[in-house]
């Protein structure tokens, strides 16, 4: 059949979004479940018939389901999960929480990185846990929106202004990276910038990348601006400096998206004789721990992924247990940290900080 002839299947977003609730209260509401209240299962069920809605029996299977678990998806392989600095600090956020609550935690991660679904199906197709925490999701993956419509209580962590319906924690990276940027700028006097962005397929990258580009075209120098696209690692970054060859003497500050990229990049520019933060001065993102160690020590934005973490798994109790009321997005506030690549603290100091502002 064409899909002009095909009707398209009514689902618990659809209804979510007449509501104005999120597809999991949807769900409970047409169980029948009494944490929802009775004005609110009274216009879901209203808007499910005036829809057509017809549920399925995975569906239902999902709502009758009790499985004393919740999930941490992470659609990337378990390799590139237990390696990274982030998800370490988001385990130990979503664990605590969830012990706390006295359940198991599922984390589901990829095979390799050809199969992009089986994080999420092995959760949905298995019934194996009451909710989920989803984090690094890119933005072209349609998953993201199965998952929601399924029914399962999800609450993502990052930012996602393409799915308004999603409960989602994160912080503001745009304002953030054109804060970081502007120090460089504003306070070091440093007008021909680079920026090494991450990876621009997930949400995170292209904030990141437009608050940087916020701040050149601020300043009026967008003209003598690079970016370079890295993928968060630090060999990304120490590519990103090797890819512009003899074009790096032009360049007097970097901004990296993260703390690993800018150590590639550090470590690359030293081997080349380059002072830092005398000829170029860096600035990292993340602060989770790398920051601390290098030489010199890096200007960084602290984001706080435990905090975020401990957030996003204490409301996805909330939408387990059909509590209205909670926060359908929450922005958390991050902190520049001023250190010696970016010039703010002495080489030869022994202080791990010369300041750590609000943003």
């Amino acid at each position: 059949m064409s899909d002009r002839g095909r009707v398209r299947r009514v689902t618990l977003r659809d209804i979510a979004d007449k509501v104005g609730v999120t597809p999991s209260a949807v769900s409970m509401a047409l169980a029948g479940n009494h944490r929802i209240g009775v004005e609110t299962r009274k216009a879901v069920q209203a808007a499910a018939a005036e829809l057509g809605y017809v549920p399925s029996s995975a569906a239902r299977a999902l709502r009758n389901q009790h499985a004393g678990t919740i999930a941490l998806i992470v659609p990337t392989t378990a390799t590139h999960v237990f390696g990274h600095s982030y998800f370490m600090h988001v385990l130990e956020g979503t664990s605590s929480v969830a012990n706390e609550h006295d359940v198991q935690l599922l984390v589901s991660t990829n095979p390799d990185n050809e199969h992009g679904l089986a994080a999420y199906e092995r959760v949905m197709r298995s019934h194996s846990a009451d909710g989920a925490i989803l984090t690094s999701a890119a933005i072209d993956d349609p998953t993201v929106e199965r998952l929601i419509d399924s029914g399962l209580p999800v609450v993502m962590i990052g930012s996602f202004p393409y799915l308004p319906s999603a409960v989602a924690v994160g912080v503001d990276d745009r304002s953030a990276s054109r804060t970081i940027t502007e120090h460089l700028i504003t306070e070091h006097g440093r007008t021909r910038l680079l920026h090494i962005s991450g990876t621009l397929d997930h949400q995170t990258g292209v904030d990141r990348r437009d608050g940087f580009l916020d701040a050149v075209r601020a300043h009026g120098i967008e003209a003598d601006a690079v970016i370079v696209e890295g993928d968060l690692s630090e060999e990304s970054g120490s590519a990103a400096i090797a890819a512009l060859g003899a074009r790096i003497d032009g360049i007097d500050g970097l901004v990296a998206a993260n703390d690993d990229m800018a150590f590639g990049a550090l470590t690359t520019l030293r081997a080349a004789s380059v002072s830092v933060p005398g000829d170029i001065a860096i600035a990292g993102f993340d602060d989770f721990g790398l920051a601390r160690v290098t030489t010199p020590s890096l200007t960084t934005i602290r984001v706080p992924a435990e905090q975020m973490a401990r957030l996003a798994t204490a409301r996805l109790f909330q939408l387990m247990e059909g509590e209205d009321g909670g926060w359908q997005r929450h922005v958390v506030d991050v902190q520049l940290v001023l250190r010696q690549s970016c010039g703010c603290l002495p080489l030869d100091s022994t202080a791990s900080e010369a300041g750590v502002l609000p943003v």
